[in-house]
């Protein structure tokens, strides 16, 4: 297991300092993280370029919710990916499905080329967990040009999906990198990576942090749902070092 590549997901600046402090090999930065992930500001992307040193990648995701987007969204999309070209991140995080649940192969295939004109890498996000045939959605973004695939195998955790991400390993046969990514912890992640044969693996390793705040009282802005004002999370040095200890133990 030591070319095991380390991916964590990060919501903040610090998350991603932690990540590299903590030995990440490669950081995926986004914003909302309570919302699925969406596309971090691009000061977040600037100083997080200018201040770490390992591989960055950033979520082009214009909102919350469903992956089927109009032409607007996808315009969007297109401007987030030249953007993040133009700030010197290495690749980009995408993904589109169609209102049939199939990859939209058009939108995609427009986004991977304007990654790919500016040397970019890319990684087709988990939208294909949402897709109604992972396996043929699978085939649709290797065909799309997409380096590597995000998946917790359909399932809401890798460990939960790990047969099917075995599968697509399998399917794969080195035409594209399957990475799972989804509840991956230090008590799971080396049975993960036994069972699905990837070389690759996300997590955020992240812990809850308390409010500073003293004054408290006034309106609400965050409901209790998703932690409230007054906690946010981050990546945890520590938590990231044990789980790619636990992964080293194989």
């Amino acid at each position: 297991m030591e070319n095991i590549k380390f991916e964590i997901c990060c919501g903040s600046l610090q998350s991603a300092l932690n990540a590299q402090e903590a030995g990440a090999d490669r950081v995926e930065l986004c914003s909302a993280l309570s919302l699925g992930g969406i596309t971090p500001s691009y000061g977040f992307i600037e100083l997080a370029r200018k201040r770490l040193k390992i591989d960055i990648n950033v979520l082009i995701r214009p909102r919350q919710g469903d992956f089927l987007y109009d032409s607007d969204e996808v315009a969007v999309m297109l401007r987030d990916i030249t953007a993040c070209a133009q700030m010197g991140v290495n690749g980009v995080v995408i993904g589109a499905l169609d209102p049939f649940g199939n990859v939209d192969e058009d939108a995609c295939r427009a986004m991977v080329a304007v990654a790919k004109h500016y040397g970019m890498s890319v990684t087709f996000h988990r939208a294909i967990d949402r897709a109604c045939n992972i396996m043929a959605a699978l085939e649709d973004v290797i065909s799309a040009g997409a380096d590597r695939v995000l998946s917790s195998g359909g399932k809401n955790s890798s460990q939960e999906g790990a047969d099917t991400l075995a599968r697509m390993n399998e399917a794969a046969s080195g035409r594209i990198i399957i990475m799972p990514g989804g509840g991956v912890n230090a008590g799971n992640i080396s049975q993960i990576l036994k069972t699905t044969g990837a070389q690759e693996i996300h997590f955020s390793g992240s812990e809850t942090i308390q409010s500073e705040m003293i004054y408290r009282e006034g309106v609400s802005f965050t409901p209790d749902s998703l932690g409230g004002d007054f906690t946010r999370t981050e990546s945890s040095i520590e938590k990231i070092r044990q789980t790619i200890g636990a992964a080293q133990q194989i």
